[in-house]
């Protein structure tokens, strides 16, 4: 099936939820002190260990440090900027900090894109991720319709160890 403009994009389970924030370290601590979600694993993403990197249809380094944690079946990630233009920066300016956006794992990240483009949306942001280059991820404008934006993720065979965790494992 050939998908057109206007087409819904068939989404069958969200897997992930993401925050922006301003301080990735006092939000971690929020999040396990009050609702005691986590641990969380923390990790920087930039080149090179993400590649391809694009922003608003063109080719653009930036930085972010990133929080991983599970609430049951769902991933919950927290980012935080570190160097920018990215879509992270656009929101803060926009909203401040809050919900993002809501991802779904695809097996795919190149078929995708093209299906979510053929469907009409605009891809706002993406970039290459793992070890290996095998991952990768996609930001697209559904705001408007859906109050929030769509990121598809794929998972990566292989990802760099995280820096840190929180709280911090003994040892």
């Amino acid at each position: 099936m050939t998908a057109h403009v206007g087409d819904p994009y068939p989404i069958t389970k969200i897997n992930q939820v993401a925050m922006v924030v301003r301080d990735l370290d006092a939000a971690v601590r929020d999040y396990w002190d009050r609702l005691k979600i986590g641990p969380w694993a923390i990790m920087t993403f930039e080149p090179p260990h993400v590649r391809d990197m694009t922003y608003k249809g063109a080719r653009q380094d930036y930085r972010m440090r990133i929080a991983f944690a599970m609430c049951g079946d769902l991933q919950l990630e927290l980012i935080q900027s570190l160097d920018g233009p990215n879509i992270y920066e656009d929101f803060l300016a926009e909203h401040g900090e809050g919900m993002h956006h809501v991802g779904v794992f695809v097996p795919d990240i190149g078929v995708a894109i093209a299906d979510m483009e053929a469907r009409g949306y605009t891809m706002t942001q993406s970039g290459r991720t793992g070890i290996h280059g095998d991952g990768g991820f996609a930001y697209f404008d559904t705001d408007g319709p859906l109050a929030t934006t769509l990121e598809l993720i794929q998972l990566p065979s292989e990802r760099k160890p995280p820096e840190a965790f929180y709280p911090p494992t003994p040892g």
